[in-house]
This record gives C-alpha cells, structure tokens and sequence, in this order.
C-alpha cells in the first residue's frame, strides 16, 4: 500500500507540473508585459524550470518502490516532501489560499509522507 501512496504521490505531482506549465504558458504569459524583452524569456525559462523539477520529482517518487534501498526510499521521499510542501506554502501564502495548486502539492506530500 505504501509503494502505490508512492507512486500516486508521484503522478500527482506530474499532473501538477503539466498543468503549472500550460496555464503558465496560457493565461500568465500570454497576459504578462515583461520589460525588456530578454527578461521575459528569462522569466518564461525560470518558471518552467520548476515544471521540469516537479516532473522529474514525480518520477522519483513513482521509481522509488523499485529500488531496492531503503536510504534511497527515506532521502527521496523527504527531499521530496521538503520541495513540494515549500512550493504549497509558497502559492497558499501568496494567493491567499484561492489558488488551488497548494492543495494539489499538499496531497502529494501528505501521500508521499504516508507512503514513507
């Protein structure tokens, strides 16, 4: 049971990045007048920067009941949780709570801790 907590920590954080991505791309962006224009790419990049991390940290949480290392297991999983759960404060905080990406990560982390 744990190993699917695990894995579904996992594929919901994927879910989460995708859609981080696209509305970035979407309704962010699309919006956003950024001056100079070298700064825009910049912040374009950075921004999917964290996509790309969240993707590849669902991929760990999803690879982790394969490895046959419980410090591998105990390391990803906290290093996971630390990430994603700062994430969620950081959008709860600055959207104060409407935006509903911090519940998203919150659930990730609450089954990523629960599938320690």
């Amino acid at each position: 049971m744990r190993d699917l907590l695990l894995q579904c920590a996992g594929l919901a954080t994927i879910a989460v990045a995708l859609i981080h991505g696209i509305l970035g791309e979407t309704k962010v962006f699309a919006r956003a007048r950024i001056e100079p224009e070298r700064l825009r790419a910049l912040l374009r990049l950075v921004w999917q920067t964290s996509t790309v991390a969240w993707i590849g940290g669902g991929v760990l949480l999803i690879a982790t009941p394969w490895m046959a290392s419980e410090p591998a297991r105990h390391w990803i999983v906290i290093t996971m949780a630390c990430v994603f759960g700062f994430a969620a404060f950081a959008n709860a905080w600055a959207t104060r709570g409407r935006h509903f990406g911090w519940m998203a990560l919150g659930a990730a982390v609450a089954m990523a801790i629960a599938g320690y």
